[in-house]
């Protein structure tokens, strides 16, 4: 039987070259989708790890101010931390949660080496973000003074950088004048959001002298209101004459970084249902042409004998055939991704893709080819023969 279906396909390959590079083109592009779906949907399953209710990010830009703009800076910290609607006040780089910025680097221990996205932020950052410690501390004042630069990294990263060791205490030499000395391990800090995967990070305490890194994030208590705002922004315009000042919540903020991610995604659906649409077409008009071409071969068979079943499965087992032949081409390709690794994701993302995608493209050209194979096993025989 499935000599027979390869030989009709064979036979009319001229015919069928076209449904088979639709097809083909079908599966990689819902290989593709898929696969940005299934990313995106993991790491939305995965905790985000800090909390950004009512969490303000005040944006301070010193333009040309040069003068004594670390002093100016802590002023407006206390100034902050004193108002009765804030909770907690931290300074960080501009790397805030939810916005467009990124700051990489990389970190070595014992031949090891991990990209990682750093973060500088002040002893606040964790109690205005409720950021839980797996292990260890969180730093604080005193280690100003200490001998290495104390910083706080997350579970990917100990994981990634420390293989089986425990992270904490140990010392990571960036060069002759420089080290890190771990204190603190927390779980998860996705900063770009729950579509963000669970990327390696490390805080690293701000300089008291630091003037780079002027974002301050704001916790403040339940029932604030736009009032306060309006006074914040008035009160630090007074303390910072000729500064840029800019205040988003992170709330909205966190919005703006969802339409980002899915925008793309909703692109390349649109795409996939339109390739799947002229698919769906295309076996329509294919199968029909075939059952009034060969109403001769269907009344002969039915006279001989076949069941309406059995005309209908061997319209099925076709279009089946075709559908294969066209992913076994397109697995070719689609399984270099987990192999080559590509773009660094896990390859149980490219492998589920790739059974979903399998499974689509059989379940729409079953559907598609249902209709004309129970037409064609409908045909009488005596009808089918008399017309010929």
């Amino acid at each position: 039987m499935l000599q027979h279906l390869f030989k009709l396909i064979w036979n009319k390959k001229g015919t069928h070259s076209l449904l088979i590079i639709e097809i083909l083109a079908s599966f990689l592009v819902l290989f593709g989708v898929l696969s940005l779906i299934v990313f995106n949907v993991r790491n939305y399953l995965q905790p985000i790890g800090f909390n950004y209710e009512q969490v303000w990010n005040v944006d301070l830009a010193k333009n040309q101010d040069t003068v004594e703009v670390a002093r100016k800076l802590t002023s407006v910290m206390q100034r902050i931390r004193s108002y009765k609607e804030v909770e907690t006040a931290t300074r960080m780089s501009s790397n805030t949660p939810f916005s467009a910025n990124q700051v990489s680097g990389a970190m070595t221990y014992n031949k090891v080496t991990v990209g990682a996205d750093f973060y500088y932020t002040d002893p606040d950052f964790n109690k205005t973000l409720d950021l839980p410690l797996l292990k260890g501390r969180w730093y604080r004042e005193g280690d100003r003074v200490a001998k290495f630069i104390p910083i706080v990294i997350n579970k990917k990263l100990e994981d990634k950088l420390f293989l089986n060791e425990t992270s904490l205490n140990k010392v990571i030499k960036i060069d002759d004048k420089s080290s890190y000395k771990v204190v603190g391990v927390i779980d998860k800090f996705k900063a770009k959001g729950e579509f963000m995967s669970d990327n390696p990070g490390v805080f690293e305490m701000l300089a008291k002298d630091d003037v780079w890194n002027s974002n301050v994030l704001i916790k403040t208590k339940r029932g604030t209101d736009a009032n306060f705002e309006a006074k914040l922004v008035k009160d630090i315009a007074m303390m910072l004459p000729g500064w840029g000042i800019e205040v988003s919540y992170l709330k909205e903020s966190r919005l703006n970084r969802h339409n980002l991610t899915l925008v793309p995604v909703l692109i390349f659906l649109i795409i996939s249902a339109f390739l799947l649409t002229n698919v769906a077409l295309g076996l329509f008009g294919i199968l029909n042409l075939n059952i009034s071409r060969r109403k001769n071969e269907i009344g002969l068979r039915r006279a001989m004998g076949a069941t309406e079943g059995k005309v209908a499965i061997q319209f099925l087992g076709e279009i089946w055939v075709i559908a294969t032949f066209s992913l076994i081409i397109g697995l070719l390709f689609a399984v270099q991704f987990p192999l080559m690794n590509v773009f660094d994701l896990d390859s149980e993302i490219y492998i589920t893709s790739i059974f979903v995608s399998i499974a689509v493209i059989y379940i729409i050209v079953t559907l598609c080819a249902w209709l004309p194979s129970k037409q064609a096993s409908r045909i009488h025989p005596a009808i089918a023969l008399h017309e010929e």
